[in-house]
């Protein structure tokens, strides 16, 4: 009897161990707090970014046509040069005689031939005869235009507009015109527009090819030590094939440079349009949880009891994420205090507006791959 009395106080003092853990675990204080928001309603426009290289639309080696004596230089390094600028001076000296002999030879030339047709008209000479003295006098009308063309060629003129490199050869020097790298006078790179090209997944291809006629194709540059996307400029040329051992497309833009402040051979940011306006709803990046593979958010009802909303997600804007589909706009998202929510149980929500994040600078290198898709307010294009 003793030992069954013993077992029943063990047993009840059990039971009251248990009741009072489980009055230890109830939460104290009431429902946790979070903080909610409904989506920010804002029309948007897609974009693909890219990392890629800015490159010179025209790079031109200025070589001299012709040897000679460099008399003087016209231009200073790294000047602003437009097309036809003259560049450097050749001595004349030695094209103007040769020009002058030439020119003596045709008038002879032409004499012959004036004279010859005046006796073939009275048969004192043969047919034969009156050929080649108009055949001589063709030879030296291009005797002549050669001379006068050596001549030209001692004035170097700028074949393009552009910047103009450090010249290569000073004056006083002779040098023996041509085409070899030793003749390089100078370089030329046109830099306004400038050329920004950079690779294309296939994936993204083809949105931008479905894109097309939509108002897709815009692009926005930056630098790396810019925090906004500030050079303009459009698409201009796609490759004809993808590359089969990358998967990569080349794509190039035509960027607007005025000042001439970007160079040939920088690296920067582009972010090319890839969607044409179209209404969306965001939420912070942070009120996104990962159920699975599933991406969720989770929602607060009137009588604060937290549900699970799949989401159907687009790209980043100003830190917030744009949503696709799986929200209304009147739903109250949790957007502070997430990791105090569980789906099922209640909590004490307050009210919180979601607004865009301020750019920051970026201090670290540009990646060499593409980062995700972004997206921008059309206000704020």
């Amino acid at each position: 009897m003793r030992k069954i009395l013993a077992v029943a106080a063990i047993g009840a003092t059990g039971l009251v161990l248990a009741a009072c853990g489980q009055k230890q675990a109830q939460p104290q204080g009431g429902p946790p707090p979070v903080s909610v928001a409904t989506p920010l309603q804002e029309r948007v426009v897609d974009w693909n970014d890219f990392v890629g290289r800015f490159e010179a639309p025209q790079q031109v080696e200025v070589r001299a046509r012709a040897g000679g004596y460099i008399q003087a230089i016209h231009f200073r390094d790294g000047q602003q040069v437009k097309a036809g600028q003259l560049l450097f001076t050749l001595d004349p000296r030695p094209a103007q005689a040769a020009l002058a002999a030439a020119q003596a030879q045709a008038n002879q030339a032409r004499s012959d031939l004036k004279r010859a047709e005046s006796l073939l008209a009275a048969t004192a000479i043969s047919r034969e005869e009156f050929e080649t003295r108009r055949a001589a006098a063709q030879v030296a009308e291009a005797g002549l235009r050669a001379r006068e063309l050596d001549l030209e060629f001692t004035r170097v003129t700028a074949p393009v507009s552009g910047v103009a490199s450090d010249r290569r050869v000073d004056a006083g020097n002779v040098i023996s015109g041509g085409t070899s790298n030793a003749d390089v006078l100078t370089t030329i790179v046109s830099t306004n527009p400038i050329h920004f090209t950079f690779e294309a997944s296939e994936a993204q291809l083809l949105t931008q090819q479905r894109q097309q006629g939509r108002g897709a194709g815009r692009v926005k540059v930056r630098l790396q030590d810019e925090a906004e996307y500030r050079w303009n400029g459009t698409v201009d040329f796609a490759d004809n094939a993808v590359d089969a051992s990358s998967g990569a497309f080349r794509m190039r833009a035509v960027v607007n440079n005025p000042n001439n402040f970007l160079k040939p051979g920088m690296f920067g940011r582009a972010r090319v349009e890839g969607s044409g306006a179209y209404n969306a709803m965001l939420i912070p990046e942070e009120a996104v949880v990962a159920d699975g593979a599933r991406k969720v958010a989770y929602v607060v009802a009137g009588d604060g009891t937290v549900t699970m909303k799949p989401l159907q997600l687009g790209p980043l804007t100003g830190g917030l994420r744009v949503v696709k589909t799986g929200l209304r706009p009147d739903d109250r998202v949790i957007v502070n205090g997430i990791q105090r929510a569980q789906p099922g149980q209640k909590v004490t929500a307050s009210t919180v507006k979601i607004t865009h994040k301020a750019p920051t600078p970026s201090t670290t290198p540009l990646p060499t791959a593409a980062p995700a898709a972004t997206a921008t307010p059309v206000g704020a294009q």
